[in-house]
């Protein structure tokens, strides 16, 4: 499974544990080209860490498209929900 897919299903599971939230946070950052403070990621397990990492080269070789769009809007979804 490609890291993409595995953020989604954490992201999805739990939209409101920390590790959802890092990663949705670190989706949107990319997406937007903002800031990502990267000391956040060193809260996460190192399961989740991997996970995020691998987002990131992932992102960077921008091959998958359909997933990260569907990544992209559960990481929305869960960061409204998270506003509320």
């Amino acid at each position: 499974m490609n890291a993409i897919k595995e953020a989604r299903q954490i992201i999805t599971s739990d939209p409101n544990g920390e590790d959802a939230k890092t990663l949705a946070r670190l989706v949107l950052a990319l997406e937007s080209e903002s800031d990502f403070p990267l000391s956040s990621l060193y809260a996460l397990d190192l399961d989740t860490f991997r996970i995020a990492i691998e987002i990131l080269k992932e992102w960077r070789l921008d091959r998958y498209h359909a997933r990260k769009g569907k990544l992209l809007d559960v990481s929305y979804q869960a960061n409204i929900l998270a506003a509320h």
